[in-house]
């Protein structure tokens, strides 16, 4: 349970003003959201697993001390990245904005391909290694369909209005926070 807790609130942090948060509200602008959300679903659902099933090798073949260490340095490196942000390319505005044959699959590849390697993928690999697998899996797909829900949400209601550089510094400071506790766990 500490697992998902954790993973739920750390990934639902991250991708709040993430590019795959931005590429939600712009799919909520032009399809319906059912079919928006479920695609993030199975979308994410699938890059977590490569995660989790990652970050647990790394995690039985590294000392906690160091992995704590190591996971604390990687989320104060996120809340660098999260002051930096993301933005749409052009090519990604252009994906978002055509649908194809399949709403659904447009917007699933769209969502795998933004995630792999993205910092919500990179948060649940450093998560899974010092804890349950199970719970990080599932409580890190459930924060960031929580997130890209709120973001479709949003994109339906506001249009792609969002008060983004409070959430920005908010996701910051959590994340240097998360960094900064497991940094001192790692080294006491």
């Amino acid at each position: 349970m500490d697992a998902f807790l954790i993973s739920f609130g750390i990934i639902f942090v991250a991708e709040l003003g993430d590019k795959s948060q931005l590429m939600a509200m712009t799919f909520a602008t032009r399809y319906r959201a059912v079919t928006i959300l479920a695609a993030i679903t199975v979308a994410t659902a699938l890059v977590h697993l490569l995660s989790v099933a990652i970050g647990a090798a790394i995690g039985s073949a590294l000392p906690t001390d160091a992995i704590s260490v190591a996971a604390g340095v990687a989320f104060l490196g996120f809340a660098a990245w999260t002051i930096r942000g993301d933005e749409l390319g052009d090519d990604e505005v252009g994906r978002a904005s055509r649908g194809g044959r399949s709403v659904f699959l447009t917007v699933g590849l769209a969502f795998f391909l933004a995630e792999l390697g993205d910092k919500t993928m990179l948060a649940t690999i450093t998560l899974a290694a010092d804890h349950g697998v199970f719970g990080t899996w599932v409580g890190s797909t459930l924060g960031m369909v929580a997130a890209d829900a709120l973001a479709i949400v949003v994109g339906q209601q506001l249009g792609t209005r969002l008060p983004e550089r409070t959430v920005k510094i908010g996701a910051a400071v959590t994340f240097a926070v998360f960094g900064i506790v497991l940094i001192v766990d790692g080294l006491t």
